[in-house]
């Protein structure tokens, strides 16, 4: 009967054991020799730019070194929130994700960091009023590629007399990008002031949109266009479409410059469509891994990791083409 008892005692507490996360299944103990439980919420997949971005971060926190919990967020900051406060009640290691937006983030990141799970932003910021709440930022430096862009447009336009009439096409409103390149291409073409930026609208960062609102400026101001600067190679390529069927080349008549870098742009610019194109590399899933590693290790990591990234025009795209990843 004795020894009955103690048996049972001890199937109760392997049991426990188990129950208590200390097997491969459970989800947020990431002890030693156990895959590291990670919750990444991605904006979406608007773009080619982004598509890219989530299969890097996808190959990357691959098992069995990880187990990730992937959410898409289709663009929309609410289904975000809901995505980490359902990391938190999993008890993932990390939670990291790419904000929709920059604001309204201080709430749910308290509560992830009242649960002590640590938080990676990548690729775009939050705006909160104690940066504690979250570890580190890895991606771009969304304001130099502003200014990369405008510099480029400068050099381009060194024979041209003014006034030089632009077009911006802006990302997703209140998003980090959308405000950055913004910040800096207007820093630096306020430096010249043959430049003036007469129309500037959101066209969300897609395609459709950017044709769209393409349509609608070349409306408005007729052949008064002299420049389409892009936050992103998919509503460049859409405003591409809408400069064609309105009769003008893109390329000569309209000069495009726009950033990501994505292989459609370097296809555009093979073709004579596009003039440059600002790399933002999307492939931050092996940094992201080594990132998440890190922290979940309790290691000190830079607050901010900026990747390099060029620029890239007309006349070098045929080379560069075959060697593009995305």
């Amino acid at each position: 009967m004795r020894k009955f008892v103690f048996g049972m005692l001890a199937l109760g507490a392997m049991a426990l054991a188990g129950c208590s996360g200390g097997g491969e299944g459970s989800g947020g103990e990431g002890g030693e020799g156990k895959p590291i439980t990670v919750g990444f919420s991605q904006v979406g997949a608007e773009s080619e730019w982004r598509t890219a971005n989530t299969r890097s971060v996808k190959e990357a926190l691959a098992a069995p070194e990880f187990r990730l919990r992937f959410s898409d967020a289709q663009q929309k900051q609410e289904n975000q929130i809901k995505a980490i406060r359902s990391f938190i009640a999993q008890r993932v290691d990390v939670i990291a994700f790419s904000p929709v937006v920059e604001s309204g983030w201080e709430t749910v990141l308290r509560e992830a960091k009242a649960a002590g799970i640590p938080v990676v932003l990548t690729d775009r910021a939050v705006d909160v009023s104690d940066d504690s709440l979250y570890v580190t930022l890895i991606g771009s430096d969304f304001v130099e590629e502003g200014r990369r862009a405008a510099r480029w447009l400068i050099e381009d336009s060194k024979d041209k007399e003014g006034p030089i009439r632009v077009v911006e096409l802006q990302g997703t409103v209140g998003s980090a990008p959308a405000n950055d390149r913004m910040r800096g291409f207007k820093e630096v073409i306020a430096t010249d002031p043959r430049f003036q930026i007469v129309r500037s609208q959101s066209g969300d960062f897609t395609r459709a949109k950017g044709k769209e609102v393409m349509e609608a400026f070349l409306k408005a101001e007729g052949g008064r266009i002299d420049v389409l600067f892009a936050h992103n190679d998919d509503m460049a390529i859409g405003a591409i479409q809408a400069i064609e069927e309105a009769g003008l080349k893109p390329g000569q008549d309209i000069r495009i410059v726009s950033i990501d870098g994505v292989r459609g742009a370097f296809e555009a610019m093979k073709a004579g469509k596009l003039n440059a194109t600002v790399e933002c590399n999307p492939l931050l899933g092996p940094q992201l891994a080594q990132l998440i590693r890190d922290v979940h290790a309790g290691r000190q990591v830079p607050k901010r990791v900026v990747v390099e990234e060029g620029v890239y025009t007309m006349d070098q795209a045929a080379a560069e083409l075959p060697n593009r990843k995305y």
